[in-house]
């Protein structure tokens, strides 16, 4: 292995934790951390992931902690989030079917997205999407991310994906069948009931959003069908699921354990892990 993962963040206001977690698991293990956004814009830690005193409306607590709000700020006051891959220079653009020259142009898309997939096939082991309410901005619904995701897909190398950003995974999909690539697998994702009815916000803009604009549990439950389950997990206090490639980790409090779950299927083979195979437990 080369002991590589590219991490991808939203311009629009990541969660600090969700990246925190990973990426000192990834230190740890001796993985070397490459970071992504979609136009190479430096991402930005959203203002309450760095606030130990915010309160989670939906929780009803605290959900950044002084250590971790420490380990925030530290992070957004260094350079290494500095120069990030831009992720419209690796990959290119899908051309419309409408354009006078579309032929020419599809023949020279694909060529392009080979040259880029066997790039990320020599470079990462695996890929993560940090979560946040920016990526419902940026990544949810960014063709170029889909490309990326559905290239790790194809490499048959492990995609990880945390909270909103587990919208991409199932927006992710072949535009020959069009079905999306969690059909038939086990997710985890931001449920419910975690779900803000008002406030959700982004960085670089005052505009309330109120809740967000889709809950992505019932995005998840439906992509994930036939034959998968999407896994909620509310009222434990982790959700994370390994369905190979996939692992996915619900909110804020699993992304240790999701950056610790890339590690076990990197290194020893761990394929799924976090739900029962067999029973409708909604609970796992």
């Amino acid at each position: 292995m080369s002991k590589r993962i590219l991490v991808v963040l939203t311009e629009w206001g990541y969660w600090g934790e969700e990246l925190i977690g990973p990426m000192e698991t990834f230190d740890a293990a001796g993985y070397q951390v490459d970071f992504a956004t979609p136009t190479g814009k430096r991402p930005v830690a959203l203002g309450p992931s760095m606030d130990a005193d915010f309160q989670d409306p939906p929780l009803g607590r605290g959900v950044t902690s002084p250590e971790m709000a420490k380990k925030v700020q530290e992070l957004e006051a260094s350079d290494r989030l500095d120069h990030p891959i831009d992720l419209s220079s690796l990959l290119p653009e899908r051309p419309y079917r409408s354009s006078a020259n579309f032929l020419r142009e599809q023949e020279a898309y694909f060529n392009a997205l080979d040259a880029a997939r066997e790039q990320l096939a020599q470079t990462y082991d695996s890929v993560l999407i940090v979560g946040g309410s920016g990526a419902i901005v940026d990544l949810a619904n960014n063709q170029r991310v889909h490309d990326l995701i559905l290239s790790f897909y194809q490499l048959g190398r492990p995609v990880a994906a945390e909270c909103y950003g587990v919208a991409a995974l199932a927006f992710a999909r072949d535009h020959e069948d069009r079905a999306s690539i969690i059909a038939g697998k086990h997710v985890t994702g931001h449920c419910i009931e975690y779900d803000w009815k008002d406030g959700t916000g982004f960085m670089g803009t005052d505009f309330n959003m109120g809740p967000p604009p889709y809950p992505l549990e019932f995005i998840l439950r439906d992509a994930t069908a036939p034959g998968g389950r999407y896994h909620g997990g509310f009222g434990h206090e982790t959700s994370v699921i390994v369905d190979y490639p996939f692992i996915t980790g619900r909110s804020t409090s699993d992304a240790y354990l999701t950056g610790q779950k890339v590690v076990e299927v990197l290194e020893e083979g761990l394929r799924q892990w976090g739900f029962h195979s067999t029973a409708a437990d909604e609970s796992r």
